[in-house]
């Protein structure tokens, strides 16, 4: 990521029209911004235009706390834009949900700890208590919550107190056993990402990698997307696929998928983190 306390990100989209790019770039020209990322996308089925710009705040005559109230007042009103802007002040606070599995929490925990990333983990929440020890040695607060269908709306009420507590950012569900409800869900709106193999929903079930393999797929992949209230149809930010011949066994599908399941799941967030994530209806434009 760029360096932090020295930019501001836009991401906007709005209706296309003539102009835009020029309001946008005299909006931060005129006020002494020097723009250091600039990208753009009209969808000309729907005759919609995107943008994502970054520019450097050093020097820039607006004050940080004034620049959504003159863009809005001076730029996106006239254009009706929906927008969100950025100001790269902080490391990005992250939760981990994880259940049984290790392979998504252990390659985040890596990317933390070396440094990959510039974030910040001030928890890891779990219902189960299997990595306790793991966060412990990452030094990270690790809490047991333990769910059932007569806790589970009571549990997730805490675990938002918690969120809150703590500012999170962005939730991660590496491999996270439990469909969250709405309440949690819309906590959240666009800052929750989930992982999830490519075998759903043809090949639902406790042991989706044995259907799959008695199918004979020829490929598999795993898919990272925003929680939504309808289970995972959520938009996408991040797929991949790998191909699987008849030489692969179900215990080389499940390797294979791990590893797939971990990169998608890393490129999902770096896109978040990054602020190269638009959302319009349900889907998403990704800025590289």
């Amino acid at each position: 990521m760029n360096n932090l306390n020295d930019t501001a990100t836009l991401l906007a989209h709005c209706p296309d029209a003539k102009g835009i790019i020029h309001a946008v770039t005299d909006f931060i020209l005129s006020n002494n911004g020097n723009i250091i990322e600039l990208d753009e996308h009209v969808d000309r089925v729907d005759a919609h235009f995107f943008m994502r710009m970054q520019w450097q705040l050093t020097g820039f005559e607006i004050s940080r706390e004034r620049i959504s109230e003159l863009f809005e007042h001076q730029v996106a009103k006239k254009f009706g834009m929906n927008w969100t802007l950025q100001i790269d002040s902080k490391r990005p606070k992250i939760a981990i949900f994880v259940s049984k599995y290790a392979h998504c929490l252990y390659d985040l925990l890596s990317r933390y700890e070396s440094g990959e990333w510039q974030i910040e983990i001030p928890l890891i929440i779990s219902n189960h208590k299997k990595f306790a020890d793991l966060a412990q040695r990452f030094g990270i607060p690790f809490h047991y919550f333990p769910i059932t269908s007569s806790n589970k709306l009571e549990q997730e009420k805490i675990q938002i107190n918690l969120l809150h507590e703590h500012h999170i950012d962005l939730i991660v569900l590496a491999r996270y056993m439990q469909i969250l409800s709405s309440q949690l869900v819309n906590a959240f709106p666009k800052k929750i990402i989930n992982i999830h193999h490519s075998s759903l929903p043809a090949f639902a079930g406790a042991n989706p990698y044995k259907a799959a393999f008695h199918r004979g797929v020829k490929f598999m992949g795993a898919t990272a997307h925003y929680v939504t209230e309808e289970l995972d149809e959520g938009p996408i930010i991040a797929q991949d696929v790998l191909h699987i011949t008849h030489r692969d066994s179900i215990n080389d599908m499940k390797r294979k998928g791990k590893d797939i399941e971990k990169m998608v799941l890393s490129k999902a967030i770096w896109s978040h983190l990054n602020h190269n994530v638009l959302v319009y209806k349900n889907r998403t434009v990704i800025f590289e």
